[in-house]
């Protein structure tokens, strides 16, 4: 006899139900949400259990890896597919919840989602901290910078270094002003100097990473996008073909077809994960990038050629192959996005 868990997660308390290969519920209970109560739980019903299963949450990656340490078949599922097997409920509570879970394991019909690694997941952390504490600093630039304008200060086109700077010179002759606002530049210092030591972390793990290294060398492609890349990807193997990696970062295919015109793109939809569209406009290149198109010089992921186009690239080819012939396994310094500094890697471009 087969047997099946579902585990309804919440933040304090976890609702169990045990069911047989028939369907048939065998025992049903709570326990904290707790590792090793949860494991003890389950072991304390002495059946052998053939799938555990949860849904994916925020609580999720850690229970399912600790399960999977106990020796517990665990399975992080989707929780659309779930949704829609339990919109018909009458009645939706936490135990209904954890037997419609199991009974999903026992007939199969719910969809893995991937578990990334512990490393994986702290680069992440990493990285929405930094977009975290930049977006609060550019919402402090833009509340200035709105204000003011009520009492006809225009800061003007101003970098990020000199923006206390002129912001002080234009509240020199009002006091008042300047009282009211020095607080919102002194979050603001705090702000860039704390994401300015995410921001050499970052520099840091890409600088560790082989993975990271490589992907600089595709051109456009700094430090931030590489390692959204490498995290968001994780476990190249668990993608079948390598057209999927685009659709997994939101890339979906975008078409307009009326009369005489037919227009094919890609659009910037699907679901969201955690990094800026200047990123995701990154990864579009590195998602249809191909080994021959890494060189010294760029020729960006493979697009539809004018006739005009193509022929100025057949009168070019012979200036243009001599050109990268003379980049090829040079060592280049690749500057990162960190203002003047330099990350010292030396990439071999090769073809």
């Amino acid at each position: 006899m087969k047997y099946f868990a579902g585990l309804d997660v919440s933040l304090d308390e976890t609702a169990i139900c045990v069911v047989d290969e028939d369907g048939i519920v065998v025992t049903e209970g709570k326990a904290a949400s707790e590792p090793d109560d949860l494991v003890r739980w389950l072991v304390a019903t002495g059946l052998t259990i053939t799938r555990v299963g949860l849904e994916a949450g925020p609580l999720s990656p850690w229970l399912h890896t600790e399960l999977r340490a106990a020796g517990l078949p665990a399975i992080c599922i989707e929780t659309r597919r779930m949704k829609g097997a339990t919109a018909a409920m009458a009645v939706k509570t936490d135990r209904n919840d954890a037997r419609a879970i199991a009974h999903a394991m026992r007939v199969g019909w719910f969809t893995v989602v991937h578990v990334k690694t512990a490393e994986s997941q702290e680069l992440r952390l990493l990285l929405n901290n930094r977009r975290t504490l930049l977006e609060k600093r550019v919402a402090i630039d833009n509340e200035i910078r709105g204000t003011l304008k009520a009492f006809g200060l225009k800061l003007g086109a101003v970098t990020v270094a000199a923006f206390e700077v002129r912001v002080l010179e234009l509240l020199a002759k009002r006091s008042r002003l300047l009282a009211m606002v020095r607080p919102m530049l002194a979050a603001r210092a705090a702000l860039r100097q704390q994401c300015d030591v995410l921001h050499r972390m970052v520099l840091k793990a890409v600088r560790a990473s082989a993975v990271c290294r490589r992907l600089l060398s595709v051109p456009g492609v700094g430090p931030i996008v590489a390692l959204t890349y490498a995290t968001g990807v994780n476990d190249p193997a668990r993608f079948i073909h390598s057209r999927d990696i685009g659709p997994h970062f939101g890339l979906t295919p975008r078409k307009y077809a009326s009369g005489e015109i037919d227009r094919n793109g890609i659009d910037h939809q699907g679901r969201r994960w955690g990094c800026a569209r200047s990123a995701r406009a990154g990864c579009a290149d590195l998602a249809h990038a191909r080994p021959t198109m890494v060189r010294a010089e760029g020729l960006g992921h493979g697009r539809r050629q004018t006739s005009r186009a193509a022929s100025r690239n057949r009168r070019r080819g012979a200036q243009t192959r001599d050109h990268l012939a003379s980049h090829v396994g040079r060592q280049h310094d690749v500057q990162l996005e960190a203002g003047d500094r330099r990350l010292g890697i030396g990439l071999a471009l090769t073809r």
